[in-house]
């Protein structure tokens, strides 16, 4: 589904990323680990069109995709959380879930929500509230529920575990696995290195904007070196 070929980035003249490639096929989670600084956001940022690469292919369902805007891309069936999560704090939580299906048929964002809502029951007690009204969690919930409700093909989520307590991070990742078994592709870019490998088919290490790892999830769940470095072990 995903294809990333060789993908070098930079920031002005600072290189972030160097000849990364890994693929994601349709309705796997993939998830991308690594420690601060690593260029785990930035990867997602430039396969999202927010940053444009130096160098490389970005495919998509085969197509290319690397030069296009991001509302090009995410039309095409790409949505991506943000780190900062992003949310319109002075909207209504229903706003900002509607923002989310601009375009789309009134009837189909309606059905959207209420797939939001059994996802995230406390969206649907809250949807009148502004969002600014939220704790820590529920905007992740609704930053997440608001990508979905473009119905995208791929759903990436930048770190959506950041800052949350141990007990929302465990909600908000068996939420996405939820997601992945309705059919969702997935790609998990993760500090939380434990978590992501405990739902994620695969797995790719990125350390100093390069790719230096990659197996399935178990298999670098094993791994000695990951142990340390990651696991604590």
């Amino acid at each position: 589904m995903l294809e990333v070929q060789a993908v070098s980035a930079h920031y002005g003249a600072v290189q972030a990323l160097w000849d990364v490639s890994f693929n994601i096929a349709e309705k796997e989670i993939v998830t991308i680990i690594g420690p601060n600084g690593a260029g785990k956001s930035t990867l997602a940022k430039t396969i999202s069109g927010l940053i444009s690469p130096s160098g490389g292919e970005i495919r998509f369902m085969r197509d290319r995709i690397e030069r296009l805007k991001p509302y090009a891309i995410a039309r095409r069936g790409i949505s991506m959380v943000p780190e900062n999560r992003d949310i319109f704090p002075r909207m209504t939580v229903l706003d900002n879930l509607l923002l989310g299906a601009y375009g789309r048929k009134q009837s189909d964002a309606k059905d959207s929500c209420e797939w939001i809502f059994q996802l995230f029951p406390v969206l649907k007690t809250k949807s009148s509230k502004m969002a600014k009204t939220l704790s820590g969690g529920e905007q992740q919930m609704l930053a997440i529920g608001r990508s979905l409700m473009s119905k995208p093909k791929l759903l990436m989520l930048d770190e959506p575990s950041l800052g949350l307590a141990p007990i929302l991070v465990e909600t908000i990742l068996d939420t996405i696995a939820k997601i992945n078994e309705d059919g969702m592709t997935i790609l998990l870019v993760e500090q939380n290195v434990q978590e992501a490998l405990e739902i994620a088919h695969r797995a790719y290490v990125l350390e100093e904007g390069k790719i230096t790892q990659t197996g399935t999830a178990r298999e670098l769940a094993d791994d000695e070196r990951i142990k340390r470095a990651y696991l604590g072990m």
